[in-house]
């Protein structure tokens, strides 16, 4: 009897992957080749911060005389709390609202240079949440700097000039160490408040879920507080005035995650 000759068809291909979980970009790099995309990324936020700083330094007397309103409404006229006691020190303060200024400015820039590193290791629909997340949180930082300028910054200033009343010592500050507090604590509300976007991103993208951000709230809202006592002066009252909204916020986000589950079960 002859032998059939066995002839096997070809094997079944692999089911091809969702094109919402494809990437764009299927050329495997190598280290060196991210290294030069790091480089570049360095450059282009070193660039963005430069110019910003171009723009800030020669209105130094503008933004020196926006941060004293603060203090103004605070505690009435900020003259007699300000002093200059060093021969370079206008220079100085001039630097320090240039730089600092510049690093606000520039935020939004330097974390879109950052989120486009790292694009091509996102498949699309991780790109798409990112992308979409980008221009939320140039708002939400704006809203947190806003905050931190109208509401906390007086009230933490009228904190500290009481502390000074209660021990007795007559309050004088040095202008730039005044400048560098003000500063300070704005970048700090402006970047705390990207935090929302992080978990609403994490969450569209099914890292985290509602469940989760439920069942561990309270080491959430240990965590919050405790960034919140970092970033901010040493009294209470400030640190519950950035420590309340991140909660509030954080709860928000519980709802919008869970909206996003709903509708995409759906």
């Amino acid at each position: 009897m002859p032998l059939r000759r066995l002839s096997f068809g070809r094997l079944p291909s692999p089911p091809a992957a969702p094109a919402d979980d494809a990437r764009e970009d299927h050329e495997v790099k190598s280290f060196l080749e991210h290294l030069e995309d790091l480089r570049h990324t360095l450059l282009r936020m070193a660039a963005a911060f430069a110019v910003a700083l171009g723009v800030a330094l020669p209105f130094a007397p503008r933004i020196f005389a926006w941060l004293r309103l603060p203090l103004a409404r605070a505690l009435g006229d900020p003259a007699p709390y300000l002093r200059s006691l060093e021969v370079g020190g206008a220079f100085a303060l001039a630097l320090k609202l240039g730089f600092w200024s510049a690093l606000i400015l520039s935020a939004p820039l330097l974390i879109y240079f950052a989120a486009r590193f790292v694009f091509p290791g996102l498949t699309r629909r991780e790109r798409r949440v990112v992308s979409r997340a980008l221009g939320a949180a140039a708002g939400l930082f704006a809203f947190g700097v806003a905050l931190g300028y109208y509401i906390t910054l007086p009230l933490a200033l009228k904190v500290m000039l009481a502390i000074h009343d209660w021990m007795g010592v007559r309050a004088e500050w040095i202008i730039a160490s005044y400048v560098v507090f003000a500063l300070q604590l704005l970048l700090a509300f402006g970047l705390v408040f990207e935090l929302p976007i992080v978990i609403v991103a994490l969450g569209r993208m099914g890292i985290v879920t509602a469940d989760g951000l439920r069942r561990y709230r309270r080491h959430a809202i240990v965590v919050l507080l405790i960034v919140a006592a970092i970033l901010t002066p040493p009294d209470v009252v400030t640190q519950l005035a950035m420590g309340v909204p991140l909660i509030l916020l954080y709860e928000a986000c519980i709802w919008v995650v869970a909206w996003g589950e709903r509708r995409q079960e759906r």
